[in-house]
């Protein structure tokens, strides 16, 4: 049972009474600590609405407990994230800056930049800065909506995924300004509450609504419930947010379907699949909201990311096999580079499981071997050319051997088969 330390005082994190703990530590300015080790791991407190949060310190994920701590994460190396530490994303302790590729102003009269609807806009290699990919990565990664664990199934909606990143985005800034004041995340609907929620939007982007030749944008982020053509362009509609559409002119619509043609598709034959966006608006004279730049993930029924039918099929033989696992994230890495799909976090150590996708070329493979015997962490390989494997067991579980052709390595090093170092 995760437990936390407010002095002297160890409070379980399904106590009744945490919230009162939180609150009085928040308001002291104290850091309760994580039980997971003996000396304790510093937390800190996010305060979301009328809801207190604890949250991992950043990038201390390593000093939780593996197997024992939901606040234990996986080696930056094996997601995209490793890429961008410490550049895009610079951590001094208490305050966390980021450093974002996309403009949030807009000059009248000058051409918006170039959106997500070219490659290279969102998914490059460069560290640097966060691509609007990238940031909805991170803010996914720190929410921890890519972990899943079994007592999470049924949980997960759009009013815990909103909490979650607002409580991401505590103590950190973008452009030299808090990042939450910048980011726009609809609340859930409902119909006695709509005149309030219109008034919270109203409030929340007052700021866009001024005069002169450089005028402010925002970071919205939300669930597409439908993208549908207008007289010029398109017109996306967020699921929760009916009443306040968000326009795209004629280039960054044709840009976006060439871009994100494979994501479009998977929302639409994947059942139950969720398509979220992000992107970068700013408001008419009319009030009419105008995206300027945009990207979006499909995710599953359950809000895990995911990139292909077979990345899919992996998540739903984990989470069907009722599995604790981390959903590898790519950032700001391109498309083809090689990466983790997942780590599991209860076999006997962490284990990154990797796809080999149909038609991956000879360099593909080869980059993905690289990766393999580069890492210390254990890994199982499908190739999906072949069918699944039996993925290894969690703690506890009967020993097994596995099936001809899986490819694993030890944590020590690449080579053969090593049935003790797959558990």
């Amino acid at each position: 049972m995760q437990e936390y330390l407010f002095g002297s005082t160890r409070v379980a994190a399904d106590a009744d009474d945490l919230q009162l703990h939180l609150v009085k530590a928040y308001r002291a300015k104290l850091r309760p600590l994580c039980a997971c080790q003996p000396e304790g791991v510093p937390m800190y407190i996010a305060h979301v609405g009328d809801h207190y949060v604890i949250k991992r310190m950043p990038d201390s994920g390593a000093q939780h407990k593996y197997g024992l701590c939901s606040s234990y994460e996986t080696p930056a190396e094996l997601s995209g994230r490793g890429a961008v530490l410490g550049q895009a994303i610079q951590d001094s302790g208490d305050e966390t800056a980021l450093r974002l590729d996309f403009a949030l102003t807009k000059t009248v009269g000058k051409s918006a930049p170039e959106a997500t609807g070219h490659e290279r806009d969102t998914v490059r290699t460069d560290g640097a800065k966060l691509t609007l990919r990238g940031l909805l990565h991170y803010l996914w990664d720190e929410a921890g909506l890519n972990r899943w664990s079994p007592a999470m199934e049924g949980r997960r909606g759009w009013s815990l995924v909103r909490r979650e990143l607002l409580a991401a985005m505590f103590g950190k800034t973008a452009k030299r300004a808090p990042l939450d004041a910048q980011v726009f995340v609809p609340e859930t609907w409902s119909k006695e509450r709509d005149a309030e929620l219109t008034a919270h939007r109203i409030k929340a982007t007052a700021g866009l609504a001024q005069s002169g030749r450089s005028k402010p944008m925002m970071i919205v982020i939300g669930e597409v419930k439908e993208i549908v053509l207008a007289r010029d362009g398109a017109k996306l509609v967020a699921k929760h947010l009916a009443n306040f559409p968000f326009m795209l002119d004629a280039d960054l619509r044709r840009r976006f379907d060439k871009r994100f043609a494979n994501a479009l598709a998977l929302w639409d034959g994947v059942d139950g699949a969720h398509l979220v966006f992000i992107g970068t608006f700013g408001l008419a004279p009319t009030g009419i909201a105008v995206l300027s730049a945009l990207s979006v993930m499909v995710v599953t029924a359950r809000w895990i990311p995911f990139e292909d039918m077979y990345d899919h099929l992996l998540l739903e033989a984990l989470t069907d096999g009722d599995r604790r696992f981390v959903k590898g994230l790519r950032y700001n890495l391109a498309e083809d580079q090689a990466l983790a799909s997942a780590v599991l976090t209860d076999t006997d150590v962490p284990t990154a499981l990797y796809v080999l996708t149909p038609g991956t070329p000879a360099s593909g493979r080869e980059a993905l071997h690289a990766l393999v015997s580069a890492s210390a962490v254990a890994a199982w390989t499908w190739d999906a050319d072949e069918p699944m494997q039996t993925l290894p067991l969690a703690k506890g579980a009967p020993r097994w051997l596995p099936a001809p052709g899986i490819a694993t390595r030890t944590a020590a090093g690449a080579g053969g088969f090593d049935p003790e170092a797959a558990l």
